[in-house]
């Protein structure tokens, strides 16, 4: 029985560690010019996200602009004319959003 309680407080010991070690993910997007944006994207433990989705959506949900991040884990594509926002998707729980708003117009 102490064996058993042994390993099962093991087991969650080290669940609880791999949880600590979760990476959050991050996207930042920048003008180039008046016409382009470029957008990056990662995790926080600095790791790149080459081949990561990242998609340029109006508001009703269309897809104005369909992508992967290259592998210097940036996209670059021209600014809509509308209203868009742009999703950073690398998983479930590892989601994005930018909203057009908060990229600056140069």
């Amino acid at each position: 029985m102490k064996t058993l309680t042994l390993s099962c407080l093991s087991a969650l010991l080290m669940l609880a560690a791999g949880q600590a070690q979760a990476h959050n993910p991050v996207c930042t997007c920048e003008p180039l010019g008046d016409e382009e944006i470029r957008c990056t994207g990662g995790f926080s433990d600095g790791s790149g996200a080459p081949g990561v989705t990242l998609d340029v959506i109006s508001y009703n949900e269309e897809i104005l602009v369909p992508g992967k991040l290259g592998e210097d884990s940036s996209m670059t594509f021209s600014r809509p004319d509308d209203e868009f926002y742009i999703l950073f998707d690398a998983g479930p729980g590892h989601v994005v959003e930018v909203d057009h708003s908060e990229v600056p117009t140069p």
